[in-house]
């Protein structure tokens, strides 16, 4: 390959990626690049390669006063649903993908106790706690405790039984406050299983205790989840 042509690529690389040419200005950080990061000035951004991964990485940032420049707090490898990701407006229940966009956090619950230093609502799991998945259910996308007889049990998740993954985790509102039936249910950000999710977003344990000890509700903490590019783009939402 010619010279000329190895510098245009290169060149070109940079600036898929957001990095600076050489002597250039420093790209803005992630979040100064979204459409919306919900209004608040703490964010979480969990980013995978294409539609079609597993694995990615998890971001945490803090926004200055006044509307200051974005701050990185913490990074983690993360992982997504076994079948990648979709976009949320769309997905269907069951794909075993992780929804896109940008949602709030309404709290967090788990298995083990809250790392000190939490100041989010943190729910124990105990051993009646379940997710309800039903979409015939009244409970529909909610914790139910006990489960309800109109949640059938195949159709919950059994909170407690998910030892390593709901050790820590977070709600994400994804199709929560309006449920629609047949969207999906029970998608959080938890510790890492064995591999890729059914859907959530998971990070290794240390760094959801961290997550856990960084989130303060007082700064309406997000999640945003999507792409580096294409129509699911993280900086869509």
């Amino acid at each position: 390959m010619r010279p000329g042509v190895t510098a245009v690529l290169v060149s070109a690389s940079l600036l898929v990626l957001g990095a600076a040419p050489a002597g250039g200005p420093a790209p803005r950080p992630l979040p100064a690049r979204m459409a919306d990061t919900g209004g608040g000035t703490q964010l979480i951004t969990a980013v995978a390669p294409r539609t079609g991964s597993t694995e990615g990485r998890v971001t945490w940032w803090d926004r200055g006063g006044g509307g200051g420049r974005w701050v990185k707090a913490g990074s983690a490898p993360a992982r997504f649903g076994a079948n990648g990701l979709a976009d949320g407006a769309t997905r269907a229940q069951g794909t075993n993908t992780t929804p896109t966009g940008l949602y709030d956090l309404p709290y967090a619950f788990g298995i083990q106790a809250a790392p000190r230093g939490t100041a989010y609502r943190y729910r124990p799991v105990t051993q009646d706690a379940w997710w309800c998945q039903d979409n015939a259910s009244r409970t529909y996308n909610r914790w139910t405790e006990p489960r309800p007889a109109d949640c059938r049990a195949a159709e919950a998740e059994h909170l407690i039984t998910y030892t390593a993954q709901y050790a820590h985790a977070l709600v994400v509102g994804f199709n929560y406050h309006r449920p629609v039936r047949g969207r999906g249910a029970g998608i959080f950000l938890h510790v890492n299983g064995r591999g890729a999710t059914a859907g959530c977003v998971s990070v290794p344990a240390e760094a959801m205790r961290r997550i856990l000890r960084w989130a303060d509700p007082a700064a309406r903490p997000h999640i945003a989840i999507g792409t580096s590019g294409g129509a699911t783009a993280i900086t869509r939402y």
